[in-house]
């Protein structure tokens, strides 16, 4: 009993450690929201002692947080229904499907996993420049699409191996159509995978900011992460009030996290038993 007491002891003391320095900066956020502009400057680390929630409502008044959230709202809601969609379709086709060369397609999407947008984004932004989708809602959506669209295959083929085969068969055999066993078969089947991929690309998509700022560059269609970052300029300091709208932009995120922390688990482990 010493042995295993011993061993829980040495295991939950790194994982205190790690779970404070995750906790620390939000703690740290909402702090400095809570303090005036005159506190922060004397002393930025001391304890406030007052919540000032005036902060909060300047950072979303001052820059129009209102219609920044709606942006992000829209493109983040249309970037992850296209992707549930086009995801679950390719990885119906990629691990039940039999065809020519889908081993080597697969490989294609996960190489599509190494490539950082850094790498592709002055080219994509002349295409899309040429296209007439900069600063446009199906432009930045369609790179949403385009930049976690293999991440969102590759969970999806995954968890779909772990499906037999045999209810593929059985279900061809009653007489339905490959379409007709995507959406009455591997659509509900698949219900706990998408949830968990559906979760996690909405919070990739919510916390991106390189993408969107290129994409959105006019004021009326930035991003509520993007809208942020314009609460400290060149010329201003008032980080209460800068901290308090990445508290404003960090609110949906921690309630996803918070209610759906189970399917965002199951949705990194989806598929690791098999595939």
């Amino acid at each position: 009993m010493s042995r295993v007491r011993l061993s829980r002891w040495l295991l939950a003391i790194p994982m205190s450690l790690l779970a404070l320095a995750t906790i620390y900066p939000l703690l740290f956020t909402v702090n400095v929201a809570m303090k005036t502009r005159r506190d922060y400057i004397l002393d930025r680390f001391s304890l406030t002692d007052t919540l000032r929630w005036d902060n909060i409502s300047a950072a979303w008044n001052s820059v129009g947080m209102d219609r920044y959230f709606v942006n992000s709202l829209i493109v983040v809601t249309s970037s992850v229904l296209l992707l549930l969609l086009l995801g679950s379709m390719a990885g119906f086709a990629l691990s039940q499907l039999r065809f020519r060369g889908s081993s080597a397609l697969f490989l294609g999407c996960l190489a599509g996993l190494f490539v950082p947008f850094q790498v592709i984004m002055v080219p994509l932004a002349r295409i899309m420049a040429d296209t007439a989708l900069i600063d446009t809602y199906p432009g930045l959506i369609l790179v949403f699409v385009a930049q976690f669209l293999p991440f969102t295959v590759f969970l999806m083929t995954s968890y779909y191996k772990t499906i037999p085969r045999e209810i593929i068969d059985a279900a061809r055999i009653d007489g339905n159509s490959v379409y007709g066993v995507y959406r009455r078969i591997m659509l509900p089947l698949g219900t706990p995978a998408l949830l968990s991929v559906g979760i996690l690309n909405a919070l990739f998509c919510w916390n991106d900011v390189l993408m969107s700022l290129v994409m959105m560059p006019s004021a009326d269609h930035r991003t509520l992460m993007v809208g942020v970052t314009s609460l400290r300029g060149q010329y201003s300091d008032d980080i209460p009030t800068f901290a308090s709208g990445v508290l404003i932009a960090a609110i949906p995120v921690l309630v996803v996290y918070l209610f759906l922390q189970r399917q965002i688990a199951d949705g990194v482990a989806a598929g690791s038993t098999k595939g």
